[in-house]
């Protein structure tokens, strides 16, 4: 059975490539609406008709907010129009692939909308399914009713989210295995005195709307399929063990869909579920004993998943878990249940999320978190297995630490420079790494220009431009910045820097020779709280056994002119880092320096027409142009007259090529792209 279920996930998931049904050309679609989001104007909906898309819209006005929120619902048929686009994949190495994660949910397309119509003509599980999401939607502490009750994590803020997942928490914002206990719990005291088959069936129907309402999450089809496996095993004598009914469970889920394979709940439920059951002989002990070592072995048996996803874990998360879990899932999620049901317990729930709170900063103080670089998800199998196997000998414990090691010392092998220019969309990020891991060097952090808009459209952010970024260095080993240069203080440039330096080890920030501007003043004072030295307007920047000299110290009257220039030479190839400077500063830089032959020239404001003259691309010569610029941005760069400048050179830009790599030896120059 196990040979034929590997066999059949290998073949529907990798040997068959799937195909949409769609050209690409299409300007309208039709279908029902499975999911929805609202987030201040953003309406995000999941549309299907023979196949899925996902479709975003932009509301216009608060009238039309009002009578969205009022008229959108589950299962209604909408008419979108607009343009057809291909997801993207992973710019970035080692970061989330958004287009794979779709491919496995069957989704080939995103739908940019322009116009909707809406019909009425939902049926009656839709409508109440519908009926629950709005009432989420409309209540107080909406965001943490809708992740807890429903699991969707569509309003839950992007910094209150990553305070959960550095504390190993994260689990518990979404619906899985300990919500369905809970819920079992309840039915099963209210439905005691009936017998056990009319009871399953109650029991099973409600179960399985859950699952309706919450989307079939992964982790709770596991929960209900394996507790009506397992009532059934027990009706039924069949003397199936734990084990047993979990491998029936996972068998089942994956002939009906063989993409949940790739699913992270479905794995990290499995894999836990599956630790736990395997040890459950050495759970003795009191209470808290016991609950320990089930927080032990969740830990140990999520440590490769953990390692392999985000390249770290967090030693205190036993702890954390030990107080977050019967916390979460038998007081505040049961009382999120009540307050969905009854509004007036919603002064109850703000007390208990307020503690839940202070709880999660008390656990972001005590966290230790340890880097584990990035390894091969055969590595990540291996150290599994070797947990199964420590059950019965405890030197494959030591085994598992002298991998991990291996794994942790395994950057510091790296012989070579690095040079990476990240997709960073409509910003500037650049990142050097010197040989076996001495000195890293960030050139700005990008970041997204932001307007001020009305309070109607605003919503709750829920990503960060950097994370992608530190997620990367993460990868490579690297929680610490020795130097973050600022060009200048403009937002796409450095609007994401306070959340490098508040998740990141940073320790030095050298800022340009101009004024600071708010933004900049802001960084400042979180520097200063964080006791990280800082200064502005040097001439040179030694990193092992090489320099970087800061080529721009005149004055100008405009900030982006004011920016910082670096030249770098590595190994005799000479790398130009133009930041945003303009035309004037390109001139004075030709009457100062000897500039030609640049290797790698950064180029200068993202390919504007106000950098990068004629004259001066002609004078450095460079032979290799790195563009910096978001897709189909509102500015149309880079500018056609500054591509005619660089005709007749490699010209590599990241709206195109993604993130590019430069990995530079004493005879060695290689260039790598993460194209979308």
């Amino acid at each position: 059975m196990f040979i034929f279920l590997v066999i059949y996930v290998f073949m529907a998931t990798i040997v068959i490539q799937y195909e949409s049904i769609y050209s690409g050309d299409e300007t309208s679609i039709t279908g029902s609406i499975m999911s929805y989001s609202i987030n201040g104007n953003k309406l995000k909906m999941n549309i299907k008709d023979k196949e899925e898309v996902i479709a975003t819209y932009y509301i216009k006005t608060e009238e039309e907010l009002v009578y969205l929120k009022e008229n959108i619902g589950i299962g209604k048929t909408i008419t979108v129009n607009g343009t057809l686009n291909e997801p993207i994949n992973n710019t970035i190495p080692n970061t989330f692939n958004y287009k794979k994660y779709l491919y496995n949910n069957k989704i080939y397309y995103l739908f940019d909308a322009h116009s909707y119509n809406i019909q009425n003509d939902n049926n009656l599980l839709d409508r109440a399914k519908d009926y629950l999401i709005k009432r989420a939607y409309n209540s107080k502490n909406s965001e943490y009713l809708l992740v807890l009750v429903l699991g969707d994590k569509a309003l839950i803020s992007s910094d209150e989210y990553n305070t959960y997942q550095n504390n190993g928490t994260s689990h518990l914002l979404a619906v899985s295995g300990s919500h369905i206990t809970v819920i079992l719990l309840v039915l099963s005291f209210f439905l005691k005195k009936l017998k056990e088959v009319p009871k399953l069936i109650i029991i099973s129907l409600i179960l399985l709307f859950f699952a309706f309402v919450t989307n079939n999450a992964s982790a709770v089809n596991r929960a209900i399929y394996f507790f009506i496996i397992n009532r059934i095993n027990k009706l039924g004598n069949l003397k199936l063990s734990n084990i047993q009914v979990l491998f029936i469970t996972a068998f089942i889920l994956l002939l009906l869909d063989p993409f949940t394979i790739y699913d992270l709940g479905f794995i990290y439920s499995f894999c836990i579920s599956l630790g736990i059951m395997y040890y459950s002989d050495k759970l003795n002990g009191n209470l808290l004993i016991a609950t320990l070592k089930v927080s032990i072995i969740a830990f140990l048996f999520s440590l490769p998943i953990s390692s392999y996803i985000n390249y770290e874990v967090n030693l205190s998360s036993i702890l954390i878990n030990l107080i977050f879990v019967p916390w979460i899932s038998y007081i505040v999620f049961p009382i999120s249940i009540i307050t969905f049901i009854f509004p007036i317990f919603n002064p109850i729930l703000s007390i208990l999320l307020s503690i839940t709170n202070v709880l999660n900063n008390i656990g972001e103080f005590i966290s230790i978190f340890i880097n584990v670089p990035k390894m091969p998800l055969v590595v990540a199998i291996i150290l599994f297995i070797l947990l199964l196997l420590a059950k019965n000998n405890k030197k494959y414990l030591y085994v598992i630490l002298i991998i991990l090691g291996l794994i942790k010392l395994s950057p510091l092998i790296n012989s070579s420079y690095e040079v990476y220019f990240l997709d960073i969309n409509q910003g500037d990020s650049a990142i050097i790494i010197t040989p076996h891991k001495r000195d890293v060097v960030m050139i700005d952090t990008g970041g997204k220009i932001t307007y001020e808009v009305e309070d109607w459209k605003k919503g709750n952010k829920t990503y960060n431009l950097s994370d992608n970024t530190i997620k990367f260095l993460k990868s490579k080993g690297i929680t610490t910045i020795d130097y973050l240069i600022t060009t200048h203080g403009d937002y796409d440039h450095l609007g994401e820097v306070q959340n490098i330096v508040n998740k990141l080890n940073v320790k030095n920030v050298i800022f340009n020779n101009d004024s600071y501007n708010t933004l900049e003043l802001e960084l400042i004072d979180v520097l200063n709280d964080k006791n990280i030295k800082y200064c502005q307007n040097i001439k040179t920047l030694n990193i092992t056994n090489n320099t970087i000299y800061f080529l721009n110290d005149y004055l100008y009257d405009n900030e982006n002119d004011n920016s910082n220039v670096l030249y770098l030479s590595i190994y005799g190839n000479k790398f130009l880092f133009m930041g945003d400077a303009g035309i004037n500063v390109e001139e004075d830089l030709i009457n100062k320096y000897n500039l030609e032959n640049i290797t790698v020239l950064k180029v200068g404001h993202h390919g504007s027409k106000t950098s990068s003259s004629k004259n001066f691309i002609d004078y450095v010569n460079p032979l290799i142009s790195v563009i910096s610029v978001g897709r189909n941005n509102r500015y149309n760069h880079p500018s056609t007259d500054v591509l005619a400048n660089l005709s007749n050179r490699i010209i590599y830009r990241t709206d195109i090529d993604g993130t590019i790599k430069f990995n530079i030896k004493k005879n060695k120059f290689d260039i790598k792209t993460y194209e979308p």
